[in-house]
């Protein structure tokens, strides 16, 4: 097993959690892992991104060269565009097509569209939406991470696990409705 991940989009929405919940299943799995991540101005509504590097041997750099990245995991369209020269050519976009609007010069929703449809291998959907269908507003980052994966070789359950030890802390009603966001966002992406 080998799985290179990046992991982006704007500060608070979670991206980082997801990469936790990532690592402690990998844990589980018994797979060796490695992660950098970027959140310098994450605060203010800037970009944030994670590398995460999953492998059943030793792995020796926690960053993705370009090209090598099997996933590109977006909870912001636009910043999952960014990332794209980072993408292998069997890798998978996973997106949400909700945008943040947070700089004066935010590309047209239409034209991020466009460059998404030229991605071969692409789900992209409104995950806020489903979000606060299923769960809350909050959890769009677990829809996010249930919509990916289909495509990453870790055991759904022990992905579950992580979100349960991750949000613990926070009581069952919470740990609950993560789930739920979970597993909606992982059967969307498997139809």
């Amino acid at each position: 097993m080998n799985c290179n991940i990046v992991l982006a989009g704007v500060g608070g929405q979670g991206i980082l959690s997801i990469a936790t919940i990532l690592g402690a299943a990998a844990l589980k799995e018994d797979l060796y892992l490695k992660q950098a991540e970027v959140h310098g101005m994450s605060q203010r509504g800037g970009d944030v991104q994670s590398n995460l590097r999953l492998s059943s041997k030793p792995i020796a750099s926690d960053l993705i060269p370009l090209g090598k990245a099997d996933l590109i995991v977006s909870l912001e369209p636009m910043e999952a565009l960014r990332y794209l020269p980072y993408l292998s050519p069997q890798g998978w976009v996973v997106t949400n097509t909700a945008p943040f609007v947070n700089i004066d010069n935010y590309p047209e929703a239409e034209k991020i569209a466009t460059a998404l449809a030229g991605v071969p291998r692409v789900v992209a959907f409104d995950m806020d939406a489903l979000a606060k269908e299923v769960a809350s507003p909050r959890s769009s980052n677990m829809v996010l991470l249930g919509a990916a994966s289909p495509f990453i070789e870790i055991d759904s359950d022990k992905i579950e696990d992580g979100i349960r030890q991750i949000f613990a802390s926070k009581g069952d009603k919470i740990v609950e409705s993560n789930i739920a966001a979970y597993r909606a966002g992982r059967e969307y992406a498997k139809k």
